[in-house]
């Protein structure tokens, strides 16, 4: 007997980029419910037997096994769902494109944001220096996306969802974005798929 999808996820957070991935594609998937601070689950299960890691997102897949880290999670769910269009099939450069600015959102905006998030007590030339390479990185997003309506084009796609989540982040605790990804911010709020996920995790658009 196979598990359902389960997506462990703490509101707001990163985990909400493969929250909407998996609407976007219309997979059939549960919600778990993570304390960070207490790291139990809804249920009151160690977090820890599902992810040693201690952090979220995990998925959890019909046959038990258990993917982490947001970048391949969201190259995960587009591949598994092709049809969904969610990134460039692999065997191309298009591809490796996609990825390096997948992975580029993942450790230079995301995990860019310690200083403000994680970091006990960080000095006031610490958060400086973090505060002035994130915007840094955030007009090289703001070039990549230039005039599109989405960073691969014209198409919703993982890359976005990421996007989504680290920009929203940003603003919430720094500055507002340029004028041309706070339009995308605002295009992307809109989506039936970013809607649902905002009403299940309890979130303010």
């Amino acid at each position: 007997m196979t598990e359902p999808l389960r997506l462990y996820y703490t509101p707001g957070v990163c985990s909400l980029a493969p929250h909407i991935a998996l609407r976007e594609a219309g997979a059939a998937f549960e919600l778990v419910r993570v304390d960070l601070r207490t790291r139990k689950t809804e249920a009151g299960d160690d977090f820890a037997d599902i992810n040693p890691k201690g952090y979220v997102p995990a998925l959890r897949l019909a046959d038990g096994g258990v993917l982490t880290e947001t970048a391949l999670l969201l190259q995960y769910i587009a591949d598994t769902w092709p049809e969904a269009g969610l990134a460039p099939r692999h065997g191309g450069r298009e591809r490796v494109r996609f990825d390096e600015r997948l992975l580029f959102i993942a450790t230079e905006l995301h995990k860019g944001f310690a200083p403000f998030t994680l970091m006990p007590n960080p000095g006031e030339e610490t958060k400086r220096w973090a505060a002035q390479r994130l915007a840094a990185r955030v007009e090289v997003l703001a070039r990549d996306l230039g005039e599109r309506a989405f960073f691969h084009g014209e198409s919703f796609t993982v890359a976005d969802a990421y996007a989504f989540f680290a920009l929203r982040t940003y603003q919430k605790l720094l500055a507002p974005p340029p004028p041309n990804l706070a339009a995308f911010l605002a295009r992307v709020a809109e989506r039936p798929s970013v809607v649902a996920a905002f009403a299940a995790e309890g979130l303010k658009a």
